[in-house]
């Protein structure tokens, strides 16, 4: 299957400053990345329960539910998503040509856990979110992709404002605690194997748990413009990471002052 941005994905994305693609990735593809996730998540609480130091950040939320940070040296799966060869078209066209990594993190979350989790709206960036620029203008594209089935309601699901990377000022945060009473709020909901685009400044948050068998897992990867302040995950892996594991292509990622020697950007 080809995969191209078509004009009228590119417009729903500049008008919502989303576009969901659903079965973006194939089954085997979704069953190999849930169990590097899984070995992952393993040896990752391990390091932060007996002080180990980890590249990373680990935040441990109940016997199971985890987030980790920096996950491109933890399983050869994460790495490849990096320049994942059908996603990129849609990262060249709606971004740059010459996109730069910023961020990666992996979830898992249970209902169990976190039935009591409430809201926590925000856009991503540095600078308060750049929010000295109105409109705040496209300085970094995050992808998610869904590892587990979150087409139901009320399972942690990511939740969107349509639209608001385009307001001129903050929502109203009291009101946003109750998603399903905001009007225009979207709970994203998916089958496993999609992925999501946005923008952002566009007003997003991991949801609530209705049903404790809920289950979220979800990989998110984020990218931004070469000329942008190299993100802080670039100063969290090894220099065996960065002159080793990385393919020419991959390389091309990253700041060139990252690599011994110091690799030439600009011609």
């Amino acid at each position: 299957m080809e995969h191209k941005l078509t004009d009228r994905q590119r417009f729903f994305f500049e008008d919502k400053g989303y576009l969901i693609i659903e079965e973006f990735l194939q089954d085997s593809h979704v069953s190999g990345l849930r169990s590097a996730l899984s070995e992952s998540i393993a040896v990752r609480r391990e390091c932060e329960t007996k002080g180990i130091p980890h590249t990373g950040m680990t935040h441990i939320h109940g016997e199971k539910s985890t987030r980790i940070f920096y996950i491109l040296g933890d399983h050869p799966l994460f790495l490849e998503l990096l320049d994942w060869e059908p996603m990129m078209p849609y990262v060249t066209e709606l971004l740059n040509q010459m996109p730069h990594h910023h961020a990666s993190d992996a979830i898992v979350e249970y209902g169990s856990e976190l039935i009591e989790r409430t809201m926590g709206w925000h856009i991503d960036g540095h600078d308060d979110g750049y929010r000295n620029l109105r409109p705040i203008p496209l300085l970094q594209l995050k992808l998610g992709y869904y590892l587990t089935d979150m087409t139901e309601e009320g399972q942690g699901n990511l939740w969107l404002l349509p639209g608001s990377h385009k307001a001129m000022h903050d929502p109203n945060h009291d009101a946003l605690r109750y998603p399903y009473q905001y009007p225009g709020a979207l709970e994203v909901c998916a089958p496993a194997g999609s992925a999501i685009l946005f923008h952002n400044a566009v007003w997003h948050s991991a949801g609530i748990f209705t049903k404790p068998e809920g289950c979220r897992e979800m990989l998110y990867y984020a990218y931004e413009h070469p000329w942008m302040v190299a993100s802080q995950e670039h100063w969290g892996y090894s220099d065996d990471f960065y002159n080793t594991k990385l393919s020419a292509a991959q390389r091309k990622f990253f700041h060139g002052f990252v690599f011994d020697p110091p690799e030439q950007r600009w011609g």
